[in-house]
């Protein structure tokens, strides 16, 4: 895969009726296409360097929520880097996933259709690649159809390399991985019922990322 920097647009949203909760108010909205809020959902404490730093913010319609999911790895950037840009093969690290057809080249604009595990309440998810940077170490994707309630889904994860901790570890930087998303509030279902499910899917997915990569880490260690 191309390492330049690779972007599609994202076409704004029109929605017909929503109703959300905004700060301590709750707002009904009953416009044919609502202005969206610019939100940044990464925690003040986390430190994301500027040229990173617009990825995760995201256009919030009225009837979406937006969150963010924090990762340390014990294991260096390019190691993580290596399992998360693979875009047609999520299901190494994404436990909740059993398969992924890739159509495309794998470039930005690629498209996956990606197989849930049974037992869980969806089927299918269709997916294209919309950021793929590997200087920065930037993915996107967004989720375009499937069998499922998430809709108008899309990801930004990205990568920071960071000092080993003091107590010892790893004689490489660990790195931090960060991972926004802004997605659609299903019918019935509340904001902070919609982003505690997804934040409960990408952490369990980041804590696998972490397992992976640090074990690979070690081997790559141990064969140098």
């Amino acid at each position: 895969m191309p390492s330049s920097l690779q972007v599609h647009r994202i076409n704004p949203i029109t929605h017909t009726a929503a109703t959300t909760t905004t700060g301590c108010a709750t707002v009904n909205f009953h416009h044919k296409q609502s202005t969206p809020t610019w939100a940044f959902p990464v925690p003040s404490e986390i430190f994301v360097p500027d040229n990173v730093l617009h990825y995760h913010t995201h256009a919030v319609a009225p009837n979406q929520c937006c969150s963010s999911v924090v990762q340390a790895i014990d294991a260096p950037i390019a190691t993580v880097w290596s399992v998360v840009r693979r875009f047609d093969n999520p299901q190494a690290y994404k436990h909740f996933l059993k398969s992924c057809h890739v159509i495309g080249d794998g470039n930005v604009g690629t498209l996956r259709e990606v197989h849930v595990v049974s037992g869980l309440p969806a089927g299918s998810s269709t997916e294209r690649l919309e950021i793929l940077d590997d200087e920065k170490h930037v993915m996107s994707f967004s989720v375009v159809g499937g069998d499922h309630r998430l809709q108008n889904y899309r990801s930004v994860t990205t990568l920071h390399a960071t000092a080993p901790p003091p107590s010892g570890g790893s004689e490489n930087h660990g790195t931090l991985v960060v991972e926004s998303y802004v997605v659609d509030i299903p019918q019935g279902n509340t904001k902070d019922e919609t982003c505690a499910f997804v934040d409960t899917i990408v952490r369990c997915n980041l804590q696998s990322l972490a397992q992976i990569a640090e074990n690979l880490s070690k081997e790559n260690s141990k064969s140098s």
